[in-house]
């Protein structure tokens, strides 16, 4: 294969995220043990909260917090500074955790950098993307990295303007349909879908078809990468 530039996502792309999420979020369902809501009915609802907090506040830890704070707010009785407290905890059971890798992900992107051009493109707050990425010990294999508040199709084309990728040889790699896969589609981009069991409920979406002149695989995990590029 002629040499290619793939765009490859972290977060339950290369490493587990949602996980960690998923445990708070069950905490803080727990503590809060409503009377009139069923634990699905509370998470619907902080659901909706974090929509409205990641646009306030963007991705990351600091617009989880909000959104768990004023799920319970909206649910319970007001916050005392003690509640306040209590709630933030389970956020800060995700900070600095250690990096939990998906299968084979050194080796293959090992495999990768030698015969392709390799960007890590992840969305979030930077000094939380940062951190995960320093104490993965994955940079090295990439090219560049970039953090990006967003990914949407501005954002994949200000990337291929900024770095000079070719449309046509260019590919992203990641889990979300919705940041990953449907947008990069819709900028003129190749993709790879990655599914994983525990992607973020806010990053599902229906998977756009590729264009006529534009491609997209499914692999089944990280390591398959190696039988196509």
């Amino acid at each position: 294969m002629v040499a290619q530039t793939l765009l490859i996502d972290a977060d339950d792309t290369l490493w587990e995220n949602n996980v960690y999420f998923k445990r708070a979020i069950a905490k803080f369902i727990s503590f809060l043990n409503h009377h009139e809501f069923s634990p699905e009915q509370v998470r619907e609802v902080l659901n909706d909260v974090e929509r409205e907090c990641i646009a306030k506040h963007g991705y990351g830890l600091n617009s989880f917090s909000h959104a768990l704070v004023d799920t319970f707010e909206c649910l319970s009785p007001p916050v005392t500074p003690e509640l306040h407290a209590q709630i933030l905890g389970f956020a800060s059971l995700i900070e600095n955790h250690p990096i939990e890798m998906l299968p084979e992900v050194p080796e293959t992107l090992d495999y990768l950098r030698a015969r392709h051009k390799l960007i890590l493109v992840t969305k979030g707050a930077q000094a939380e993307q940062r951190g995960k990425i320093e104490r993965s010990g994955l940079k090295c294999y990439f090219a560049a990295t970039e953090i990006v508040p967003e990914k949407n199709p501005a954002t994949y084309h200000s990337l291929m303007e900024k770095h000079d990728f070719a449309f046509h040889s260019t590919w992203m790699v990641g889990n979300s349909p919705k940041s990953d896969i449907n947008p990069a589609l819709a900028a003129g981009l190749h993709a790879v879908f990655i599914p994983h069991g525990d992607t973020w409920i806010l990053e599902h979406e229906e998977l756009a078809a590729a264009p006529e002149s534009q491609e997209l695989l499914i692999v089944g995990k990280f390591a398959e990468l190696r039988e196509h590029f």
